[in-house]
């Protein structure tokens, strides 16, 4: 059978997996609502099938590339119908791919059904503004509705440093500036830096990795821009650490100061697959930085910080658990998930 990547992610796509793995002596593996299926009508791919398909979709300079350094990240688009994220590596001698199919459509923060406090942030003027959660929740895909919205409402000038591009997104009302590390720009904190001489009013990062990195960030919300940026963290709390445990301990006090006066809230996501119909449905855990919260991180007293959050329904802010327990009351998630993900499982009917 002869086959080629187009057919492989319009496969996917048909199927609603959210990616799609090449891999030596296997089928095609699709993700559909969190779960692996093989695409058995294809067949097993042989290591050399399976190479050279992920090849057909690289460049000459990005084959080398990737000989040299034995594994890249990258992104394509399949004549305009569907955009790919992809990672290529090596695994016991053979080639293979982790593929995330991204719609070529930028959903609006509604279909996403995120709460209304996440427009209200996206239409902060200045600031840090950090999306979290572990990886496959969506935290891109929340990133690029919010800039879409700013796109859409503001006259600004909008810069992303991203690894790959995932969405691409087309100057509206705004001018989007969409910058890939090693294809655009050498490094995260190297484009970050740049980009506060190319006059943003925000700047997106699509990850922040590193202190320099993070360090930059933080000037950047501090001298008057809007700045959007995503971590791997599972709560609000654990996110102000985080960024506060990057530094060594000499410079955490002044951190904690300059987070405490720039950050504008916190957004964590999860995603749970939906009793009935297909799809999956996002949970979210706010925190919007009021006088406590700023006082709080300030003083290093995040373990504080949930019992704001769980007091904080006038300011729209909610608890991950609570998130949880109203999908669970609509019907909407099973009990068995709701518990599996919840802080205190117990206190689910309570809630």
């Amino acid at each position: 059978m002869t086959v080629n990547i187009k057919q492989l992610v319009a496969a996917a796509v048909t199927n609603r997996a959210s990616d799609l793995h090449l891999l030596a002596d296997s089928p095609p593996v699709v993700r559909v609502d969190g779960k692996l299926s093989p695409m058995k009508e294809f067949g097993v791919f042989d290591a050399g099938l399976t190479e050279s398909l992920i090849f057909s979709v690289l460049s000459e300079e990005q084959q080398q590339q990737f000989k040299r350094d034995l594994e890249m990240d990258f992104s394509f688009t399949i004549e305009g119908e569907h955009r790919v994220r992809a990672n290529i590596h090596r695994q016991r001698g053979m080639t293979e791919a982790a593929m995330r199919l991204v719609t070529i459509k930028i959903r609006t923060l509604q279909e996403l059904e995120l709460p209304e406090v996440v427009t209200e942030l996206a239409r902060k003027t200045s600031g840090l503004i950090l999306v979290t959660g572990p990886t496959g929740v969506g935290k891109t895909t929340t990133l690029a509705a919010m800039v879409d919205l700013i796109n859409s409402e503001r006259e600004c000038l909008v810069v992303t440093i991203e690894d790959p591009i995932e969405y691409v997104h087309h100057s509206k009302k705004s001018i989007i500036k969409q910058r890939e590390v090693y294809s655009d720009t050498r490094s995260f904190a190297e484009a970050l830096r740049r980009a506060l001489r190319q006059d943003p009013n925000v700047i997106v990062v699509g990850e922040l990795r590193d202190l320099e990195t993070i360090q930059t960030a933080l000037t950047a919300a501090e001298t008057g821009h809007l700045v959007l940026a995503t971590l791997h963290t599972p709560d609000a709390s654990q996110t102000i650490d985080r960024v506060v445990d990057v530094f060594p301990p000499y410079q955490q006090e002044q951190v904690r100061i300059q987070l405490a006066g720039c950050l504008q809230g916190v957004i964590c996501q999860q995603l749970f697959k939906r009793v009935s119909g297909p799809g999956r449905v996002v949970a979210t855990e706010i925190m919007v930085t009021n006088p406590a919260v700023r006082n709080m991180i300030r003083e290093g007293a995040t373990e504080q910080i949930p019992n704001v959050i769980q007091t904080g329904g006038t300011q729209k802010m909610r608890s991950l658990d609570k998130s949880i327990a109203e999908l669970f009351r609509h019907g909407i998630i099973t009990k068995e998930d709701a518990q599996c993900r919840m802080k205190e499982p117990d206190r689910l009917m309570t809630l």
